[in-house]
């Protein structure tokens, strides 16, 4: 199968925000099935189960997660041959629900050299009345456990999806984010699925374009709603994740990493 791979500013656009956002991405027939897909409900299946047994040659999410475009993203991200973690259909009824608090989904996970994504479908329009995925960018490597920024309303920078019909949203596994409330006049389906590395996370993608000044330049973003001091730390983080997903020990953004691993006459 033929796949399209990130490449190293994609990859460190991710990164440094959290997530990729493909819009558009599945054709317009499949848009047109997946509704009754989903409405009949996707089998549930053990967590840790294989893509090839979890989800059957020739099934609609199969066919979704082999398109070149997603398979290329997948496997970048988390390598070939992930497993399926768990999956879900999440459909809001028209002028109904209420919108979820800002959690990450990851309340014991504090790996911070590797990470689940999770793929979020949208088989049609999403408009802003009709809700959309709420998420904050830049969110994932400030780890809390789980529901503990729901107490927060509103964020600076904060994004809320409006998007095409058949657009897919990938996002690290600890991105603050909630589905909010449709007020919209139409059902929103969005079709969920985890997946978990089963190689080194190390050089999955394209890397003809590592040393491009673009990769530093996405790895140093700021977002609205950081503090101006602490925001380093989510620079200093990426930099660490850049040199684990790299196999670069030597890797920095301006000299953060080397300055607090100096420790002159010490053994490690």
């Amino acid at each position: 199968m033929q796949t399209t791979l990130l490449t190293s500013v994609q990859m460190a656009g991710f990164v440094a925000q959290g997530s990729l956002r493909m819009d558009a991405v599945v054709p317009a027939e499949m848009n047109e099935q997946a509704i009754d897909v989903l409405k009949a409900g996707i089998p549930a299946v053990p967590y840790g189960t294989p893509v090839a047994e979890a989800f059957p040659a020739g099934s609609f999410a199969r066919r979704l997660v082999d398109l070149p475009a997603v398979a290329g993203a997948l496997h970048s991200l988390v390598g070939p041959d992930p497993t399926v973690d768990h999956h879900a259909v999440h459909i809001r009824e028209p002028q109904g629900g209420s919108a979820q608090p800002l959690h990450g989904d990851a309340i014991i996970d504090t790996r911070m050299d590797a990470f689940d994504v999770q793929l979020m479908y949208y088989p049609h329009e999403v408009t802003a009345d009709m809700g959309g995925t709420l998420s904050v960018p830049g969110s994932h490597l400030r780890r809390t456990n789980e529901s503990d920024t729901g107490r927060y309303q509103n964020l600076r920078g904060q994004t809320r999806l409006t998007c095409p019909a058949g657009t897919v949203v990938i996002l690290h596994h600890g991105l603050w984010h909630g589905g909010r409330r449709n007020d919209g006049d139409v059902r929103r389906y969005m079709f969920k699925i985890r997946f978990n590395p089963t190689v080194p996370q190390v050089r999955l993608w394209d890397t003809s374009d590592l040393d491009d000044p673009a990769v530093i330049a996405e790895l140093s973003r700021r977002f609205p709603w950081y503090e101006p001091a602490t925001g380093r730390l989510e620079v200093y983080n990426r930099a660490k994740l850049w040199r684990a997903l790299t196999g670069d020990a030597s890797f920095d953004i301006d000299y953060f990493l080397t300055r607090v691993s100096n420790r002159p006459g010490r053994v490690a």
